[in-house]
């Protein structure tokens, strides 16, 4: 007999803060492409629904998908509601707390699915940088986020690179911003790379082949920073809807977000707390965002985006988790690098992530109005 599951659970902590804010619906006309200066302070409410249906069941099947994890002053992770005919619970990394729904599904059942459902409010985030005044970060997370993980090691090659990238800088501000602009200048957008890449930073700086996605690039200038002891994590997450600034590149379609999974990037920045960087999108507004390659930063499409992703992001963009090396729990297959997107198996095997025609998933956001 299929049964049908339902429940809703709110983040408490979240859910307090967030109700003391309006739920805004800043529905905004794109501009002109050419200016592009995400600012904070307009709070966007969205349901984001992820769907996945199990075309040919084989077996005892599982499923993993990513639940918004990140509470912070750009993102409120409210609530989830989920159903579907087989068992579900909500788990987590034991690392870095990277919340998932976890779905399996008895060999018996005919049509599994699971449909999720998360709310959350943005905003874009824009550094001032006359206001050095943010709360300290605790030494232990600062420790943590300069450690070493299986794709971004923080000696060797990736520290040598570094170490020529910064030159004579010495504050935080300087080192990171030298490995921003190096990034930009050396590594290029790859669009036959699968999926947002892999991460591997120590294989593109060995073999110089500096060509990747969001995972590859942001991962490069994360390894970068905390090889010289500047703490810096990635940022796993989707862009739900367009940009308000008329980059296509830059946007998400709500109707369908296949594909729209984005990783950014934070630095640690003291006095400024966690900083918004976002240097792989450049590289993609630079090689995809006209039909021509862009080649340098002051072409007047790329020079806004390339000032304004060094401090700054728009809102139109959900974040997961920050979590590396993922365990997924009741898992027989290796670690994740990343968690993503939606997640499958079965006795033969994992499923294809990347390919979600296959491995039968979509996702959708729907803005919520005030």
């Amino acid at each position: 007999m299929t049964t049908v599951r339902r429940t809703f659970l709110k983040n408490t902590a979240a859910a307090a803060v967030a109700a003391a804010l309006p739920s805004l619906n800043f529905a905004q006309t794109p501009t002109a492409r050419g200016h592009f200066a995400p600012q904070s302070g307009a709070w966007r409410t969205f349901d984001v629904t992820t769907r996945v249906d199990i075309v040919k069941p084989e077996g005892v099947t599982k499923v993993w998908l990513p639940i918004p994890s990140v509470n912070s002053d750009y993102q409120h992770s409210l609530g989830n509601s989920f159903s579907s005919n087989g068992t579900t619970l909500l788990t987590q990394d034991g690392q870095d707390g990277a919340k998932m729904l976890y779905v399996e599904f008895a060999a018996t059942e005919k049509q599994p699915y699971v449909e999720l459902t998360s709310r959350v409010q943005t905003q874009g985030r824009a550094m001032d940088w006359s206001q050095k005044n943010a709360p300290a970060e605790s030494a232990d997370t600062l420790r943590y986020f300069t450690r070493a993980t299986t794709m971004i090691p923080t000696d060797g090659i990736v520290r040598k690179t570094a170490l020529a990238a910064v030159g004579n800088a010495k504050t935080d501000v300087e080192k990171t911003q030298k490995i921003y602009d190096w990034i930009v200048a050396n590594t290029y957008r790859e669009p036959k790379v699968r999926g947002c890449g892999e991460g591997d930073i120590k294989t593109m700086l060995e073999t110089g082949n500096l060509g990747g996605k969001c995972a590859d690039l942001n991962a490069l200038f994360v390894g970068l920073c905390r090889s010289v002891g500047v703490p810096a994590r990635d940022v796993y997450g989707i862009r739900l809807v367009p940009s308000a600034f008329g980059y296509k590149e830059l946007s998400g379609n709500p109707a369908s977000l296949k594909g729209a999974q984005h990783c950014r990037s934070e630095a640690y920045l003291k006095g400024y707390g966690w900083v918004a960087m976002d240097p792989a999108d450049v590289a993609k507004v630079m090689r995809l965002e006209t039909t021509d390659w862009i080649k340098n930063t002051t072409n007047p499409v790329v020079a806004p985006v390339n000032k304004a992703l060094f401090g700054g992001w728009e809102g139109n963009w959900m974040a997961y988790n920050t979590a590396h090396d993922v365990a997924l729990p009741k898992s027989t297959g290796e670690k994740l690098g990343f968690l993503m997107y939606p997640v499958g198996e079965n006795a033969a095997g994992r499923f294809d992530s990347y390919a979600p025609d296959d491995f039968k998933y979509q996702i959708t956001a729907k803005e919520i109005a005030a």
